[in-house]
């Protein structure tokens, strides 16, 4: 069992990651030699601005009095600049937006992971291309670029990440510290001769950025009056700093401004995804070089952002986030980013057409060298005559089109030229893209038979090994027969794979294949030769469905359980499906003639199903302020007037009825009556240490609910996270693994005690109703161990006599039934409910950064990720746990169920990677794969969270008399 448990994890870590492999390879090549524009640049120095967090909308709009929150911007907006919404690509993160905006290019989305402050891969830079770059802001953004910069005329002044606090009282102080420093900056030089030389060169940059509105949208939502306010701040610094550069320039007119934003953000304070609330972020420029506004309808967006934000009249210039370096690069005339991906966005240029189509056409050169090495590099790792070059570029095509443009450019035609530039750029482009996925049918081919063979041969083990179909059916040969069959058959087998094997080394060492090629392609040979070791099992199989006439029955099956797994895929896109399922599962009991329970465990399992049905409805957790939906039902008792006019009423009631605290009462008094049952013998008299210990669990869980209270009006207040509760939690969080083990390991005392430990660190993780979602959970999987027992053979059996330690080993157990795929099935529905259920959406912008504040405030993005997905875990725990106490009760072998799981979780990650190859855009893709990566990801939690739940269940800490006792 834990030999093919690690060769199953093994398999699923290999397909989990493929999906990068695949689709999200770093598009860097190296090489190329900088271009440069050979016409003189209209500027000397270059000022970039970036509000880390900023919403195109929130910038942009109107407050309720019809005043504008960034008076200064708008101003320029209508005096002397040009704007635009500048649309940025998924993942919307800080790193990858700062990439994109001074690089130009996109970067891939496992470089988020290898490091938020280095670099993974080399990339060039404006700043890099600049003879000299300032840089004040976040020391989570600016040191990439620093040691990505080859010389040292990078400067970077950054505070500290401890001030990166999202409880602090005063987001606004990082940008006042960034300001305040440039000022000091800027009045340093007017004393120190060699500085104020140094930035009286050309080609100089200065670097602004401004975390603060970042920081109040994680902590207060972009809703909130502290973001909005911070806007206000931003325009009044950047106004105070423009002022300054310009005194200190004397007003020369050599200076070039850029004002844009990394990312934008939900409203629920998260960002990651392709939300467009996310992906839209303004973009303002002026100052040298830069065209002024222009009169004229924005009609041709037909979004309706325009007339929105009352700015129909003035000319709208949207960007993709990667033009927004070669604008840069063209203004102070530095090389561009030799990755950069980019095309000049000539409506921001205010310059003669011949500098225009120069700059255009040096931007195109950059893009085709690119395009050159690519095809290059591709053209060496593949054999000759396999490799297709793309075909609308061509190197005598891409001649001719340079040729052209020359011409073009020499009789002065410029706008023809410029039409020329864009179309070699548009072409370049995807030519880059082509030889960038020149490899993905192959890889995806190669996953897609992995992974169909892995799931035949998971059916072909639990078809031979856990019934008897395979066993009573074989076709035994006589005698010598028998072994020379096998015999030849195993060397057929190997011959096959052997060979196959052989041929894909070499195929792979010719072309020179990275080692993770290597990986992918050789596992479906392995799993091909154990599926054709099986082949008499094959044999056997076909000849008892045709024998028992099955072929329909069992085309039927197919169908119903294809149609079942189908509503757990089509709850990634509709949660609400899933409250058809759990309803349909209430009424399971009532409907199916095959079932005698009791009656009180009926009705049980069928009111929490209902109940649990609820929660797929509500909205997702984050998404509003709902900490306290409940009142509404006070005012089905109380008038809605009288109601608001006692304030002090409305307090005392918004705090019963918090989501939260009635979680924690709810839960407090179903321990305490679980307690006090009979059945779970914790009132008899060698029973008093696990009777302490749930009362002493049933207390700290009522100290989580005030520490997450506490924890919420101190916040509110800005008064930071008191000490106490961040001990409080990370003790909580050490003890949720522990306390159990102290309890006995009869089924109901083990499990009462693993549900208060999950709970009090869930609630501690809690912002919503998904507190009150964790404890109707529980409920549910009380009722479905009891609905399992009645329709088990062993319901003979008390069930709370049962103990953890009454384990059989697998080969001492009945064989598998049909009744283990409902097992399997209502263990995967209920996975899926508990990742749904509590609000989350299959996406990384689902999370609500304020589950974690209970622990920390400062920013540090790994521990937080890692809370957020403990807080998923928590859920899959309890379900796993009651699981495992199912599969002690019905003693099934472990082994089958095990594997009947994963194959149904296969299903559904095949169905969403086929998704993946059907999807067009980019925005459908990272949908898709996102799905492919909740499903793989949830299938590995599950393979581990079998191992947490035995550790859990089987662990005993207590005396061994006491437990031994109660066994006996």
């Amino acid at each position: 069992m834990l030999l093919f448990f690690l060769g199953a994890l093994t398999v699923h870590v290999i397909y989990f990651a493929s999906i990068f492999d695949i689709y999200f390879t770093s598009p860097l090549v190296h090489g190329m030699t900088p271009h440069s524009t050979p016409a003189p640049p209209p500027a000397k120095r270059l000022v970039l601005f970036v509000g880390d967090g900023l919403r195109a909308d929130r910038f942009f709009e109107l407050d309720e009095h019809g005043h504008t929150r960034a008076p200064y911007l708008r101003d320029i907006i209508q005096t002397r600049g040009t704007w635009g919404v500048s649309h940025t690509r998924v993942p919307t993160e800080s790193r990858p937006g700062h990439v994109a905006l001074i690089a130009g290019f996109y970067e891939d989305v496992s470089a988020v992971a290898k490091g938020w402050k280095e670099n993974p891969v080399e990339f060039d830079s404006v700043f890099n291309q600049s003879r000299e770059t300032w840089a004040w802001g976040s020391p989570d953004i600016l040191p990439m670029f620093a040691k990505g910069a080859t010389g040292d005329h990078v400067h970077t002044y950054m505070y500290s990440s401890e001030e990166e606090d999202f409880a602090d009282s005063d987001p606004g102080k990082l940008d006042n510290w960034v300001f305040e420093r440039v000022e000091a900056f800027l009045q340093e030089a007017h004393s120190n001769q060699t500085l104020g030389d140094a930035l009286q060169q050309r080609k100089v940059v200065l670097f602004l950025h401004l975390l603060g509105i970042d920081t109040s949208g994680h902590a207060y939502r972009p809703m909130s009056s502290e973001y909005l306010e911070n806007i206000r701040l931003v325009d009044a610094g950047i106004q105070k700093t423009v002022k300054l550069m310009e005194e200190f320039f004397q007003h020369d007119g050599q200076t070039a401004y850029v004002f844009t934003s990394d990312h934008g953000m939900t409203d629920w304070g998260s960002h990651g995804a392709g939300h467009p609330s996310e992906t839209l972020t303004p973009l303002l420029a002026w100052g040298a070089g830069v065209a002024g506004p222009q009169s004229g309808n924005t009609q041709g967006y037909m979004d309706g952002f325009a007339q929105e934000w009352k700015l129909e009249n003035i000319r709208r210039c949207d960007v993709n986030q990667a033009d927004i370096a070669p604008l840069m690069s063209s203004l102070i005339g530095v090389p561009f980013p030799l990755n950069s991906v980019g095309t000049l966005p000539l409506e921001y240029l205010d310059n003669t057409d011949g500098f225009k189509a120069e700059s255009l056409f040096t931007n195109a050169r950059q893009v085709v060298e690119q395009f050159e090495v690519k095809m290059k590099q591709r053209r060496e790792t593949t054999l000759s005559m396999f490799f297709i070059p793309y075909s609308d570029l061509t190197p005598s095509k891409q001649q001719n089109m340079f040729r052209n443009i020359v011409s073009l450019i020499q009789a002065q035609e410029y706008q023809k030229a410029i039409l020329e530039c864009g179309e070699l750029i548009d072409l370049a482009l995807k030519g880059l893209h082509y030889y960038h996925t020149y490899d993905r049918l192959f890889l995806c081919t190669s996953v897609t038979l992995g992974f169909v063979g892995w799931m035949s041969y998971v059916v072909l083990v639990l078809l031979r090994d856990h019934t008897t179909i395979i066993q009573q059916h074989k076709l035994y040969k006589v005698g010598n027969a028998a072994g020379v069959w096998t015999r030849l058959q195993d060397h057929v087998s190997e011959l096959v794979c052997g060979t196959l094997a052989a041929a894909i080394l070499l195929f792979l060492l010719v072309i020179k294949a990275p080692w993770t090629y290597y990986v992918y392609c050789l596992p479906p040979v392995w799993i091909l030769y154990c599926v054709l070791q099986r082949g008499s099992d094959i044999y056997s199989l076909i000849g008892y469905i045709k024998t028992n006439n099955l072929a329909l029955p069992l085309l039927g099956s197919c169908v119903l359980a294809a149609l079942s797994l189908e509503l757990l895929v089509l709850s990634f896109f509709w949660r609400q499906l899933l409250t058809l399922g759990l309803v349909v599962q209430a009424l399971w009991p009532w409907l199916s003639p095959n079932i005698h329970c009791r009656q009180a465990t009926m009705v049980g399992w069928t009111v929490s199903s209902l109940l649990l049905a609820v929660f797929p409805m509500l909205p997702v957790v984050g998404r509003e302020a709902n900490y306290s939906l409940i009142n509404v039902y006070c005012c089905v008792f109380f008038n809605h007037t009288r109601f608001h006019k006692c304030h002090v009423a409305h307090k005392m009631l918004n705090f019963l009825f918090n989501f939260r605290i009635l979680a924690g009462i709810l839960g407090a008094a179903a321990a305490l009556w679980c307690a006090s049952r009979p059945e779970t013998k914790l009132l008899s008299s060698n029973s008093k240490s696990s009777l302490v210990l749930i009362i002493a669990q049933i207390l700290l869980m009522v100290m989580s609910v005030y520490v997450r209270h506490s924890t919420a009006a101190s916040l509110l207040n800005k008064e930071g996270n008191p000490v106490f509760n961040r001990v409080f939690s990370w003790t909580m969080l050490g003890c949720t693994f522990l306390l159990p083990l102290l309890s006995l390991r009869l089924l109901y005392p083990r499990l009462l005690s693993i549900t208060l430990a999950l709970m009090t660190l869930y609630l501690l993780l809690s912002t919503a109703h998904e507190a009150l979602f964790c404890l109707t959970l529980g409920f549910t999987m009380f009722f479905w161990l009891q609905m399992e027992h009645g329709l088990s053979t062993y319901s003979h059996r008390k069930l709370e006599d049962i103990s953890f330690t009454a384990v059989l080993p697998d080969s001492s157990r009945k064989q598998m039934t049909t009744d283990n795929l409902r097992h399997a099935y209502f263990f995967i529905f209920f996975i899926i409910t508990a990742f749904f259920g509590t609000g989350n959406i299959a996406s990384i912008n689902s999370f609500d950064p304020q589950s974690i504040y209970c622990f920390l405030t400062v920013f540090n993005p790994f521990v937080m990720g890692s809370l957020l997905l403990l807080k998923i875990m928590v859920p899959f725990l309890m379900v796993t746990c009651a699981f495992r106490a199912v599969d002690v009760v019905v003693q099934v072998p472990t082994r089958s169920l095990f594997l009947t799981v994963l194959l149904m979780s296969d299903l559904m990650g095949l169905h969403f990677f086929f998704l993946v190859q059907d999807t067009g855009s980019w925005l459908e893709i990272g949908t898709s794969i996102s799905h492919y990566v909740t499903v793989m990801s949830t299938t590995i939690a599950i393979m581990l969270l079998f191992g947490v739940a035995r550790f859990l269940t089987g662990t005993a800490v207590i005396s061994q008399q006491e437990d031994k006792s109660h066994d006996q």
